[in-house]
């Protein structure tokens, strides 16, 4: 999709459709308002007649001229506004619902130039407006025989002052980045695990690499993961006819001086639950227990893209989870990196055990802070839902910056307990710890389990267990928490 702005005139400017404002209260926007004078007060009869209030969220689509050039003018629901702007939430509903209006028209225009959103600066919204749109008119559609009609819009542009027109044009140059990136990551996601298996990853991973000199890619296979010593990692992949594969990227784009952040991501390209068998119903979905692994391909696109001054080490753990007569069994116990042992009590309990090698390799680079993001528990979806993703986090500076993040894109998380009460709940008589803590706060015990892996470094856990994908009639990746994580690491 091409993205541009322009410091036209609203009334003026040619287009299919010009998209405009109107706040609660029949409250006209500068550009609704110039249309309106143009008009000799049409739109706003026709505002009156059709009782449009300028709710949040609210559309109406008027197929004639009102005194604009647009062949169309779309009316935009902007919600409350006061001497501070519109409310964030209230432009995010407003942009939401722009995509479902746009989808059969080729080139539409949209008059930011009195648009002020509380707390958010013009590069914002021009970033909200174009992820959402890339977003929202992406398909999945590579193994459908006959291809549904794909929607025909392929030209945005914001027209605003020429004071903006800088930070329009930056704000949709990140916007598209980070929307390629999320896509990126729902593609990876939604591909089925007969064809997106460990190895698809790492190759994946090197074509990444291609063309980009400030990214190197290294996969350790199992041999060379057991030379190191991760028998958890291996537990899991063992019951697999899939090789597991340990995928390490570098992004260098600071001195090699600046310690790397470091992203770590679940990868269980399928998950039966091996030996401990989780029920057929819906186990399909379980191709998306990779969805941590594509958050870190998605962002690691994205930053190609914008080329941040930063250096990063991502990890990512990807293996399968099947059952097998080489498969783990409860009562098994593993010897992980780090030296610590654990007693498999459950083997679904499986990110865990890969990501504790992961997060013990990947402190070799000595990291400022590391991240990793899984889609662990089912607990964190009785928690919190569909929502926010789960964060633990072991040093509270680091826990804000990421929820400054979440905040900033909306794509939010929300601050879970990590205290030292829960750590008895992992107890095991046989060996060091237990990979499950009992029923009881699940998602907790979890992330305390990938605490004791991590207590010499600035380290966040996200589970997003609850966020990663959907179920029913819009089943599919949401590529979340993608957006989160470039704000994060850009700001950092």
């Amino acid at each position: 999709m091409q993205f541009q702005a322009k410091s036209s005139n609203a009334v003026t400017f040619k287009s299919e459709a010009l998209v405009v404002g109107v706040y609660e209260g029949k409250r006209l926007s500068a550009a609704a308002s110039a249309i309106d004078k143009a008009g000799n007060g049409a739109l706003t009869k026709l505002i009156n007649r059709e009782k449009f209030t300028g709710a949040r969220g609210a559309t109406l689509t008027l197929h004639h001229s009102l005194g604009q050039q647009a062949e169309r003018l779309i009316l935009l629901g902007l919600g409350k506004a006061d001497k501070s702007g519109a409310k964030v939430e209230d432009i995010t509903a407003a942009v939401s619902a722009l995509p479902a209006m746009c989808k059969p028209l080729r080139h539409i225009a949209i008059a930011v130039d009195d648009l002020q959103v509380e707390g958010q600066k013009t590069d914002w919204l021009a970033r909200h407006i174009a992820q959402q749109l890339v977003t929202a008119l992406w398909q999945f559609d590579q193994f459908k025989s006959q291809k549904p009609k794909h929607p025909t819009l392929s030209k945005v542009t914001l027209l605003g002052s020429s004071a903006q027109l800088s930070a329009l044009k930056r704000g949709l140059g990140e916007g598209q980045a980070v929307a390629d990136g999320v896509n990126y990551a729902r593609e990876l996601s939604n591909l089925p695990g007969n064809v997106c298996t460990p190895s698809y990853l790492a190759s994946e991973a090197r074509s990444l690499a291609r063309g980009h000199s400030h990214l190197q890619v290294k996969v350790l296979s199992e041999k060379q993961m057991k030379e190191l010593g991760m028998g958890a990692f291996l537990s899991v992949s063992a019951g697999s006819d899939e090789p597991g594969q340990m995928i390490i990227m570098e992004y260098r784009g600071a001195a090699k001086t600046k310690a790397p952040l470091a992203l770590v991501g679940k990868g269980i390209t399928f998950d039966t639950g091996g030996i401990s068998l989780k029920p057929g119903q819906s186990m399909d979905e379980m191709k998306f227990d990779m969805c941590g692994a594509a958050s870190v391909f998605g962002t690691m696109k994205t930053l190609l893209a914008l080329k941040p001054k930063i250096n990063l080490v991502a990890v990512v753990a990807a293996a399968e989870n099947m059952p097998s007569g080489r498969a783990s069994k409860p009562g098994d116990i593993v010897t992980t990196m780090s030296g610590q042992t654990v007693e498999i009590l459950n083997t679904d309990a499986e990110g865990r055990l890969v990501l504790c090698d992961a997060l013990t390799y990947v402190q070799r680079y000595k990291p400022a802070a590391i991240v990793d993001i899984a889609t662990l528990t089912g607990a964190c979806v009785i928690a919190l839902g569909s929502h926010a993703h789960g964060l633990y986090a072991n040093d509270q500076s680091l826990a804000d910056a990421l929820l400054r993040a979440g905040e900033a894109t909306g794509d939010r998380a929300w601050q879970m307990p990590l205290w030292d009460d829960y750590q008895k709940q992992l107890d095991s008589n046989f060996a060091d710890m237990a990979n499950i803590g009992g029923r009881e706060a699940g998602s907790v015990t979890a992330a305390c389990f990938l605490a004791r892996y991590t207590k010499d470094v600035k380290w966040a856990h996200l589970d997003i267990a609850g966020t990663a994908w959907k179920s029913g009639a819009a089943k599919g990746a949401t590529g979340r928490p993608v957006s989160l994580l470039v704000d994060y690491l850009i700001n950092s």
